[in-house]
């Protein structure tokens, strides 16, 4: 049998092959209960089960066995017993924990409101998950270099897990940017909440017109 990494605490047992999406649903409503919280998937550590062919794309759409899931409800279950563990991100009860594979971030971000407040501002995300996460210093925001699409935004939702903000938000944030001295450089980036994320630095904003 494969063994399981340090980070699993023993050794992994081979899913079954026939492992069916109602029987995974089924297991995340009974660690999800009944009061619709976010489980306390940080405190349990069953035993690696092996890898299910499960995976989450990078525009955020998750697939079982190559076919998207189309129910959103459904999606947003599996995503309250989502965590990310030091090797992998896994699916994980009380008594199992599966992993799957992760394109890009787990979530997508799909909707951004802003709000002013006095001297400030709050800059609210909504994931495709229909979590509304407020950027600031318990949720922070990091820009990351892409391949071809330029900067790619990210905006922390919980614990090891982030949502990558969709394109479109990416220039509604270039348009509430601006510019600040960090550490004797002027930088341009976001504000919300009472922290300040640089984008890049202020002589490079040329480049994304």
């Amino acid at each position: 049998m494969p063994q399981g990494g340090p980070a699993d605490g023993g050794t992994a047992t081979t899913p079954p092959a026939t492992r069916s999406l109602e029987g995974l649903t089924e297991a995340a409503h009974a660690a999800a209960g009944e009061q619709r919280r976010l489980p306390p998937v940080h405190l349990w550590n069953p035993a690696f089960c092996g890898d299910l062919d499960m995976r989450i794309a990078r525009d955020g759409t998750w697939f079982y066995n190559g076919t998207p899931i189309g129910r959103p409800a459904l999606v947003r279950l599996f995503a309250t017993i989502l965590r990310k563990d030091e090797d992998r991100y896994v699916l994980v009860t009380p008594v199992e924990k599966v992993g799957i594979k992760v394109e890009d971030a787990p979530f997508l971000a799909v909707e951004l409101a802003h709000e002013k407040r006095e001297n400030d501002r709050a800059l609210k995300f909504r994931t495709n998950v229909d979590d509304w996460v407020e950027a600031g210093p318990d949720h922070p925001m990091r820009f990351e270099p892409g391949e071809s699409e330029g900067l790619k935004p990210y905006i922390h939702v919980r614990a090891d897990l982030w949502a990558l903000v969709k394109r479109a938000l990416f220039y509604d944030l270039v348009d509430l940017g601006e510019k600040r001295s960090i550490d004797g450089q002027e930088m341009f980036g976001v504000a919300s909440n009472g922290a300040f994320f640089p984008m890049m630095r202020a002589d490079q904003l040329d480049a994304l017109s």
